[in-house]
């Protein structure tokens, strides 16, 4: 097993890169003070207050699973706000992106390669992660395959099949796309076969029942299918372990009024997980408490990578 520094890999690819790209938003955002977020309007007359609050949880697993786990956090943010909140079951980050361009989705946790597009496409401010009681963050990706697959070393996967699970995912395809081609010069499409399976779940249950050979996942996904007994260990075998990436952002559409964000932060930061079902199914992958991010600095290894990758950030 090859581990593999974040920043090591950011750093190689970014001296392979012609130039630093910079990230840009869409024309429909601004950002005065470089912080590489859409501003908040100052025209009163584009910002919006609902009586009912939308959020969603990146569609990692099954969001009926989620839509418990969220519920105490949510009745949580309804009473400091004094705000509706329903839950939204995404199926996918492309729809989930979308309903937040569309004015449909107020609150949001978008995965860790999906932030980019959130927040250039979508005007998605993200404020918040999920970190261990120690403030600790993030999560790693994995290459797994299955016992008597025939693959014992990452030089292996040549000539097999691959699964990502979508393009917009970080550890489920940018960042093994970017290290297997700069790392050990394997190339999706001429040096293995890439599938997608939609989701990490889907991805590491296709590897334990031998649908797949092998699969690129975050690890983080895998601890929690572990504890709930859905995969079992001897059923899956790692071959490589990147260093820590950050795991999902949360935030808000940057078109509700100040006062409302605000409200929504302070929903987070003062949220009591002791006893909670968040707390219950977050703490098989070590996770204890939401603390203060910023896409400008934890997100940058994230953009380096999208660089590597050739990522063009195009909203329709």
């Amino acid at each position: 097993m090859k581990v593999y520094t974040a920043l090591a890999v950011a750093t190689a690819l970014a001296i392979a890169l012609p130039a630093h790209a910079e990230f840009k938003l869409d024309d429909r955002f601004t950002d005065a003070d470089g912080d590489l977020i859409a501003d908040i309007p100052t025209d009163a007359a584009q910002l919006v207050d609902p009586g009912t609050l939308i959020f969603a949880y990146t569609p990692v697993e099954d969001p009926a699973v989620y839509a418990e786990v969220w519920q105490g956090f949510l009745d949580h943010m309804a009473a400091v706000t004094g705000k509706s909140v329903q839950f939204f079951p995404v199926q996918s980050n492309a729809a989930q992106i979308e309903a937040m361009r569309a004015g449909r989705l107020h609150v949001a946790g978008f995965n860790t390669g999906s932030n980019p597009l959130a927040v250039a496409c979508a005007g998605f401010r993200p404020f918040a992660m999920m970190a261990a009681a120690d403030g600790s963050f993030g999560y790693e990706m994995e290459i797994i395959t299955h016992p008597g697959s025939g693959i014992e070393k990452v030089e292996d996967l040549k000539g097999q099949k691959l699964a990502f699970t979508s393009e917009t995912s970080n550890s489920g395809f940018k960042a093994p796309s970017a290290i297997l081609k700069a790392e050990y010069g394997l190339v999706a499409g001429a040096d293995f076969e890439p599938v997608f399976s939609g989701k990490h779940d889907n991805s590491i249950l296709g590897v334990a029942n031998k649908d797949y050979p092998a699969a690129a996942i975050a690890n983080s996904v895998k601890a929690r299918m572990l504890e709930r007994d859905v995969v079992k260990e001897d059923q899956l075998v790692t071959i490589y372990t990147s260093e820590t990436f950050p795991t999902t952002g949360y935030g808000v559409a940057h078109n509700l009024t100040p006062e409302l964000q605000e409200k929504i932060k302070e929903a987070f930061f003062s949220f009591n997980w002791e006893g909670s079902a968040l707390a219950e199914e977050f703490s098989k992958s070590g996770e204890a408490q939401f603390i203060p991010i910023t896409f400008k600095d934890n997100w940058s290894v994230i953009r380096t990578i999208d660089e590597a990758n050739d990522v063009v950030y195009e909203c329709s």
